[in-house]
């Protein structure tokens, strides 16, 4: 299976986390990163999404110029547990796959895929990373390669 797990675009302030919406940077921050994913050999099957504002949106700017579908997913928001991200994907039938999340999410599931913990990656605004995984497990994936806007 391959798996890229991307962060959403910067996000301004609203009261309600959930709530907070992409910037114009934002944007164009994750426009110019699935436009390289589009040139890549890795362009998703499928796109799961965060429920929040800020992913939903990065979702759809990415959904239009892959032409993919998007899911939400409810168990992919900032401080849930990646061991339910990690159950969803062994039953998982997309690759590749695109998951559009959060910190520390992206971070705790990036090191869980690769080495076996959840110590987290640091992962810039609209940043995408691609793993491979023979099997779908901790420390069972590979880092291929990044995309930044």
């Amino acid at each position: 299976m391959q798996l890229l797990i991307m962060r959403h675009g910067e996000a301004g302030w609203h009261s309600l986390d959930q709530e907070r919406a992409l910037t114009e940077a934002g944007r164009q921050q994750v426009a110019e990163c699935a436009t390289k994913i589009a040139t890549s050999p890795w362009r998703p099957e499928q796109i799961w999404s965060s429920p929040y504002v800020r992913a939903r949106q990065t979702a759809a700017i990415v959904s239009e110029i892959l032409n993919c579908p998007v899911e939400e997913k409810a168990f992919i928001t900032p401080e849930d547990d990646p061991g339910l991200c990690l159950d969803a994907l062994l039953e998982n039938e997309y690759s590749p796959l695109l998951l559009v999340s959060h910190m520390p999410l992206v971070g705790c599931l990036s090191t869980l895929l690769v080495d076996g913990h959840r110590h987290g990656l640091p992962f810039m605004t609209a940043q995408a990373v691609v793993l491979d995984m023979p099997v779908v497990g901790p420390g069972c994936a590979d880092l291929k390669t990044q995309f930044l806007p």
